[in-house]
């Protein structure tokens, strides 16, 4: 069964902005070298940023799928498996319950929320979110933690608890 991983108001106005934001940065050098100046260094600054910008879509979560073996989180560029028997437990979680939480390396707010994050009262987890609430933590026998954000939490803990996976 899939899950829907719709974005959160704060992963939208961000990646609004962001995506403002880098159309005025990249705009600017081309006006300058269509106005006849030799530096091409400017193109150099377009290129890191539409890298950037497409990156980040390619490795955000699109949505998350639960089969008989393993969960699905679905991106772009490339699905994380996690197998079935490497899951500990899975459950909701309240924001509150994470205390403080950094970014550590990843994505924090354009096209959601990716990358190692680290919480004073969790530690270090892993996230495949597209927002900031909705959180379902998944705790691996090997202790690592994973954050995902469906839509329809609590039937998505329902059904992986159930014996029925699709």
């Amino acid at each position: 069964m899939t899950y829907k991983a719709s974005y959160d108001n704060l992963t939208k106005i961000i990646t609004i902005g962001v995506t403002i934001l880098f159309a005025f940065i990249c705009f600017a050098p081309i006006i300058i070298i269509k106005n006849g100046s030799e530096d091409r260094s400017p193109i150099f600054t377009v290129v890191a940023l539409i890298s950037v910008y497409f990156i980040s879509y390619g490795f955000s979560t699109k949505a998350y799928q639960l089969k008989q073996d393993e969960v699905i989180i679905q991106r772009l560029l490339g699905n994380v498996k996690i197998k079935r028997s490497e899951i500990l437990s899975i459950e909701i979680i309240e924001k509150e319950q994470m205390g403080w939480l950094i970014r550590t390396f990843g994505v924090g707010g354009l096209f959601g929320y990716w990358g190692r994050f680290s919480s004073s009262k969790l530690g270090s987890m892993t996230w495949y979110a597209t927002r900031k609430n909705k959180i379902v933590l998944i705790t691996k026998i090997n202790n690592k933690k994973i954050v995902i954000t469906p839509d329809e939490m609590e039937q998505f803990v329902a059904d992986f608890n159930s014996s029925t996976i699709y």
